[in-house]
């Protein structure tokens, strides 16, 4: 009996001390496995980390309210082509506020893709929507203003508003093409 009580603890004590073993070692393992999901994870895209169309769309909507308040661009511009536009020509504000937010999806890496009524010489091109509004360098930096103040009202981090507004600037030639076109 002195005999099979000390065999019954020797096995006790090696399932024990192998079990004391593999805790260390599994929770080693299972730590480097998240370590390096952490470092394998890809980074979210611009759309994610702006929160995605709903959150675009909410930017959207304030900026292209407040560049039609706006004087220097807007309703009491003294350039007639974008006076005139934002007098005459808002019950288009809607369909553009829509193009604007598939434009800014598709720039952030979203899953909207946006295709110009009037398409320019690349995919993203804005040259040919904005050509007869003659946009002058200035006024282009006034509306990226514009922009910068509806992200900021939404709080948008500076990092990804920084990231907006240099998408929206790579474009700025492209949006004053018409200001620069010998006119008729």
């Amino acid at each position: 009996m002195a005999r099979a009580l000390s065999t019954s603890i020797t096995r006790r004590n090696i399932v024990a001390g192998l079990a004391i073993t593999a805790v260390p070692l599994a929770l080693a393992t299972a730590n480097n496995v998240h370590a390096q999901d952490k470092q394998t994870a890809p980074e979210k895209s611009l759309y994610e980390r702006l929160g995605g169309v709903v959150a675009i769309a909410a930017v959207v909507d304030h900026f292209s309210d407040a560049v039609v308040k706006n004087p220097m661009v807007g309703q009491k511009s003294k350039n007639p082509q974008l006076r005139e536009w934002h007098t005459k020509s808002l019950e288009r504000l809607p369909g553009l506020k829509f193009m604007r937010t598939l434009w800014v999806c598709d720039v952030s890496g979203g899953p909207f893709k946006f295709t110009a009524t009037r398409p320019g010489a690349t995919p993203l091109g804005l040259e040919e929507a904005h050509r007869n509004l003659r946009i002058s360098p200035a006024e282009f930096d006034e509306v990226a203003a514009e922009l910068g103040r509806s992200l900021d009202h939404f709080k948008v981090p500076k990092r990804e508003k920084a990231e907006v507004l240099e998408a929206f600037a790579a474009h700025k030639d492209e949006v004053t093409a018409g200001y620069f076109a010998k006119r008729g």
